[in-house]
């Protein structure tokens, strides 16, 4: 059997957050189902570089795959790679910037469906750059806003940011000049920046309040403050094995002993309950994600489905 290649353009042409959420419900379902085998991120670093590494098992897709990427000055490149189960064989090798922001939006996305809820009127978003393009595509599509406030240190980025996704997104996404704007009164607040340092103070939250924290997946680096973790009644992780290992967010709490893992809820087991866990889980809610392999596959999976109906890809040549 061929292995296709993809392009990024091929990407873009053959996915939606649409798909990309459908495919994160399922996914996080099998995992619930213990049919995923998720390697958390290892990196490996030389001078000016690093080489990140992660990969999983998708028995109810019938793939195995990884994703490698490297990060230098000059930024991010990242590729996935698809193997069959049964004959070891490379299905497919994809280039996957977009690829890898649309999962990532995407579980943000469903985290917010199940946690924060479907019709809630309006959400607060730190962050205008190109991953928080598809943070909020992802939460207005999944919960079905009407109005975003956006908050970055950057004014003129902020601006521009919002002007282009209103009209790329047709609802209000507005530019606020304090943080305290995009978290006040505020039934769901998403992270997703750069920031090694808190970027709001977690006495601005309401009670009952969803935070979607998804910029950080180093320990040095922090979005959320002690006050966040402290007030929180419950805390959900799209793996705690990796949020562990990554989710530094939640250092100065360890240490404090204001917040213990064992603590920690699966994304996986939220999802396998749908909507009854909410209910049976009232209160201010953090949902922390940095990322896993599986959600990479399950992606990876639906574009070769898509490839096939339309007939794209092309002969990975050996």
């Amino acid at each position: 059997m061929a292995c296709l290649y993809f392009t990024e353009q091929d990407v873009e042409q053959l996915l939606d957050m649409n798909l990309a959420l459908e495919a994160m419900r399922g996914a996080f379902k099998r995992m619930a189902q213990q049919q995923i085998d998720n390697v958390p991120r290892v990196r490996a670093k030389s001078s000016g570089i690093v080489l990140h590494s992660m990969s999983a098992t998708d028995q109810g897709l019938n793939l195995v795959g990884w994703k490698q990427y490297t990060t230098t000055a000059q930024g991010a490149i990242f590729h996935v790679a698809l193997y069959d189960q049964q004959s070891g064989e490379m299905r497919a090798f994809i280039d996957a910037n977009r690829l890898g922001q649309l999962r990532t939006g995407a579980v943000t996305g469903l985290a917010a469906e199940l946690l924060a809820g479907v019709g809630i009127d309006q959400a607060g978003l730190f962050g205008a750059g190109w991953q928080a393009e598809s943070q909020l595509e992802a939460i207005v599509k999944a919960c079905q806003l009407k109005k975003v406030s956006v908050y970055s240190r950057d004014p003129q980025r902020r601006q521009q940011f919002c002007q282009r996704m209103s009209e790329r997104l047709q609802i209000d996404v507005v530019a606020v000049d304090a943080p305290q704007q995009a978290v006040v009164e505020m039934p769901l607040v998403v992270t997703m920046t750069t920031s090694k340092e808190p970027v709001f103070s977690g006495e601005w939250l309401e009670d009952g309040c969803v935070v979607c924290a998804a910029g950080s997946n180093w320990l040095r680096k922090s979005e959320l403050d002690r006050d966040t973790i402290r007030l929180a009644k419950l805390v959900v992780c799209d793996d705690v094995r990796a949020c562990q290992q990554e989710a530094g967010d939640f250092s100065a709490s360890l240490e404090h002993g204001e917040f213990r893992w064992e603590d920690a809820h699966e994304l996986s087991a939220v999802v396998q309950q749908g909507t009854d866990w909410r209910k049976q889980n009232p209160g201010r809610v953090i949902f922390k994600s940095v990322g896993l392999a599986l959600e990479d596959v399950a992606l990876g999976a639906e574009l070769l489905r898509q490839a096939k109906k339309q007939g794209m890809g092309r002969d990975l040549p050996w």
